[in-house]
């Protein structure tokens, strides 16, 4: 008989989860910066082969580890296919507001998910909106504003194009939260919602990438082009490294938590994402923190911190 989580060992585990989540997240940008600057390949088209073999990892996992896991009750088909529609455009988004505002400013808009989050979650889950989360909304964003070096004025000379698409990807990744954590609530397992939402997602971007004339931003110019690689291996096996890695663990972990935790939590805690990739780009890649940048990550975990300890109170509560 397997032992049962009382709350507050399942709120503690969901910390676990969804810092261990953000920590795998933060080295995908890594993989795709390398196969991008490496191999040229557009980037809707490197995100359709990512869902492709994150799906094709999926399968083989949960088909070894316990086959029940591949079924679906056909009530929920509906509901996991609009789910993968809204994954496939946070990440056609993303990849945009990259483009046209650069990183930096990108990941500060993206990063608004936390308060879209926690607002959408009041209104959608009845979730509470504590001070406690009110506080480390504010400490996250202006975190994140500060380890994104977006306070460069030069970082912010965009148009309103890019800032709306920015924004809207941020909103984009707040939905994302709360379809996982309304997947939880309907008794989904998190890696079976993760295999089919990346399933459709993967059936999204094929049929973004085929439209013709390049309709859609960073998409391929002809289906021609679809096997980019070619016989460049080196290149198919950084991409499945990346999908049966980071992607696979990264998000599944993440789902994982929205089952143990409030979206608007969980996706707060997500918010360290910056700090461990500008501790990666130390590491790996030479690059130097700046002061604002270590101010900015101590913001980020504080917010985190204000969270556990308002919960170790039991002001954060479990819906």
């Amino acid at each position: 008989m397997s032992p049962t989580l009382t709350h507050d060992d399942a709120t503690a585990r969901g910390y676990l989860v969804a810092l261990a989540s953000a920590a795998i997240l933060s080295t995908t940008a890594v993989f795709i910066r390398y196969l991008t600057e490496t191999y040229h390949i557009p980037p809707l088209l490197l995100a359709f082969w990512r869902s492709f073999f994150v799906t094709l990892t999926l399968l083989l996992a949960l088909r070894l580890r316990d086959a029940r896991l591949l079924r679906l009750p056909p009530k929920q088909l509906p509901y996991l296919v609009g789910y993968g529609l809204l994954f496939a455009v946070f990440n056609g988004l993303w990849t945009l507001s990259v483009a046209l505002n650069g990183a930096a400013v990108a990941t500060v808009l993206v990063y608004s998910s936390a308060a879209f989050t926690a607002l959408l979650a009041r209104w959608l889950l009845k979730e509470p909106l504590s001070g406690a989360k009110v506080v480390a909304i504010l400490l996250a964003l202006a975190g994140c504003i500060l380890v994104a070096e977006a306070l460069n004025p030069e970082a912010w000379a965009t148009n309103l194009v890019g800032i709306l698409t920015g924004t809207l990807a941020g909103l984009g990744y707040a939905v994302y939260s709360l379809m996982g954590r309304s997947a939880a609530q309907r008794g989904l397992n998190p890696w079976t919602t993760l295999l089919y939402v990346f399933g459709f997602a993967t059936i999204f971007f094929l049929l973004a990438n085929l439209l013709p004339g390049q309709r859609i931003v960073g998409t391929m110019a002809a289906p021609a082009e679809l096997f980019w690689f070619g016989s460049a291996w080196a290149g198919w096996g950084m991409t499945i490294l990346l999908a049966a890695g980071p992607t696979v663990t990264g998000f599944g972990l993440y789902n994982t938590s929205l089952s143990l935790l409030p979206s608007s939590v969980a996706n707060l805690i997500l918010t360290t994402e910056p700090v461990f990739t500008a501790v990666l780009a130390y590491l790996f890649l030479g690059e130097q923190l700046t002061g604002r940048q270590i101010v900015g990550s101590g913001l980020i975990l504080g917010g985190v911190l204000v969270l556990r300890w308002r919960n170790g109170r039991g002001k954060i509560q479990k819906t």
